[in-house]
This record gives C-alpha cells, structure tokens and sequence, in this order.
C-alpha cells in the first residue's frame, strides 16, 4: 500500500503550502537535508512522538486556513511565516526552539536591499543555520551537483552584487511602469482574497516586485557572462574554478555587465 506523505513549507508566492514528497521533489532543489531532534533531548525522551506531533501541528494549521508568507522575516511573530519559522514555530508548540543560534544581519548596503524588499527584521532565523543546530543531527542528504554548480555561480553573482550595495548600488525600477505594478498588485490581492497566487506575491508591494525585477536581471546578466568565463578557466587550467576564482570572474563579469548597458 502506497503511504502519502505530506510536507509543509513556506513559499513566497504561494504563502505556506502542504505538497506530497512528489510534489515537494518536482519543485527545483538544490540540496536535501533531513535533520531530527537528538534522542536524548529531554523533551523526546519525555515525549517520542513529538517530532510527529510538531509535524501534524504544522500540517493541520496550513491546512485550516490561509497563511501570509512573513516577507518582514520576524521569527518571534506567527501570524505570518516564512521558510524558517514554519519548522520552528510547530516546535516551539511542543517545547522545544530550534535555531540555537540566531543569524545578525549588520551589513548596511545588505540591511538596506533588503528592506527595499519588505525585511524589517535583521535578527533571525536563516534556513541554512539550522543544520548547526546542536539539538539536531543529521539523518540523511541529497544534493545534485549539476544544480550546485549553478548555484555557485548564483552565489558568487551575488556575492559581487552585495560588495556593490556596499559601495552604494541601489536597486532601482522604472517608475513609469509603477502604476501598472500597481494594477498587477491590485489583481493580485483579489486573488488572494479566493485563496489563489497571484503574480506579485502577498505581502509585497508594487515597488518591492519592480526593485525583485531589477535584481534578477542585473543577477542574470552577471551569472550569463560568468558561466562562460568559468568554462573558459576549465578548458585553461584542467579544473573547474573553485570558488574564489569565481567571485573574482563575477567581479569582471559585473564590470563587463555594467559597461554593456
């Protein structure tokens, strides 16, 4: 007998979902970790099922209605939810708080893309922390290195992008498309009022989807010319770039990018 299983996460445009582990693998994934509560935290030994419990405590509450994906990323508030908060605030249900260590967000040019964004919380919970959580240990991993590599390079586009907000890049948006963002935005919300996504996600603004806008675009454009760079350096070097040989392609593919607008 087939046994479906059901995931529970939170998307920035759907909002929180349940998908099947079919459904939930069909979506593009990087990386896989499956972690679990250590057997010999107090609260497991107290309780076995808790894991369980949390897990139906996650799934029952998407299921009873409509959840706001949490864009503001505040972990302490669970009216909304983001990616993170999902996990952590069913645990915190039943005792215990996952996230032992709490990320601090300081950079000035990065605080301020982001709050261009909709972030308003600078002290919270990062998905990738979790895996040095000492409450938590590793069960099993899948990653699929094709995929990775790409997400070096998006990494490494990123990364050169950030040293720019430091220096003061903004992100920008044409303002004469504004006033459509905002009927698109308008469209959007009636949909969500029935329960379907809409083409700006919920909990974003017009501004907030035209700066999404800029940023991919200037993203693309850098990752474009860095992957052929990073083929160029294995065909004259015998090796794949690590990753500090790609940020410095992307530095390069930023300039060459910047020049050819």
């Amino acid at each position: 007998m087939p046994i479906r299983s059901d995931i529970s996460s939170g998307k920035t445009r759907i909002s929180s979902c349940d998908a099947t582990v079919e459904e939930y693998l069909k979506d593009k994934k990087l990386r896989i970790m499956l972690l679990r509560p250590r057997a010999d935290l107090p609260q497991i030994v107290n309780d076995p099922m808790l894991p369980h419990k949390a897990a139906e405590f996650a799934f029952h509450r998407v299921k009873e209605g409509h959840i706001p994906y949490d864009f503001a990323m505040d972990y302490k508030d669970h009216s909304k939810l983001f990616c993170s908060e999902v996990a952590s605030a069913a645990y915190e249900q039943f005792g215990i708080r996952l996230w032992a260590g709490i990320s601090h967000i300081s950079s000035p040019g990065l605080r301020k893309w982001l709050s261009a964004f909709g972030v308003r919380h600078f002290e919270t919970q990062e998905p990738s922390d979790l895996e040095y959580d000492p409450q938590l240990v590793v069960v099993a991993e899948w990653r699929d290195q094709a995929t990775l590599k790409k997400d070096h390079y998006d990494n490494a586009a990123t990364e050169v992008m950030l040293e720019g907000a430091e220096k003061g890049d903004e992100l920008h948006y044409q303002r004469y498309l504004l006033p459509l963002a905002r009927i698109v935005k308008g469209y959007s919300v009636l949909l969500n009022l029935v329960g379907k996504a809409g083409p700006i996600p919920e909990g974003m603004s017009a501004t907030a989807a035209l700066r999404t806008q800029d940023y991919d675009k200037r993203h693309k454009a850098i990752t474009d010319r860095l992957s052929i760079m990073a083929d160029k350096f294995k065909a004259d070097h015998g090796y794949a770039p690590p990753y500090w040989e790609l940020v410095k392609l992307a530095r390069v593919a930023k300039e060459e990018a910047e020049k050819s607008k």
